[in-house]
């Protein structure tokens, strides 16, 4: 009879485990979806970042150099 209840008991434990397991992967499931969608997530603004900084430098580029206000006047 001792025997016979060890083994229900050690089998409860691996039902036990075996659930654990399943959940664990799903959890594991989930999470590699999240940072799927994170990394496309960071890879598209990344790229919106480098478009937006191409458009600051060509406006850049674009506009009139200051005139550096210690540099001598042409007054002629």
């Amino acid at each position: 009879m001792a025997n016979t209840s060890q083994i229900e008991q050690i089998a409860e434990r691996v039902e036990r485990l075996l659930v654990r397991y399943e959940e664990l992967q799903r959890t594991n499931a989930l999470l590699a979806r999240q940072l799927e969608l994170v990394t496309h997530e960071r890879d598209s603004l990344k790229s919106r970042l480098g478009a937006a900084r191409a458009r600051v430098d060509a406006l850049l580029e674009r506009l009139p150099e200051i005139a550096d206000p210690a540099a001598p006047k042409d007054h002629a």
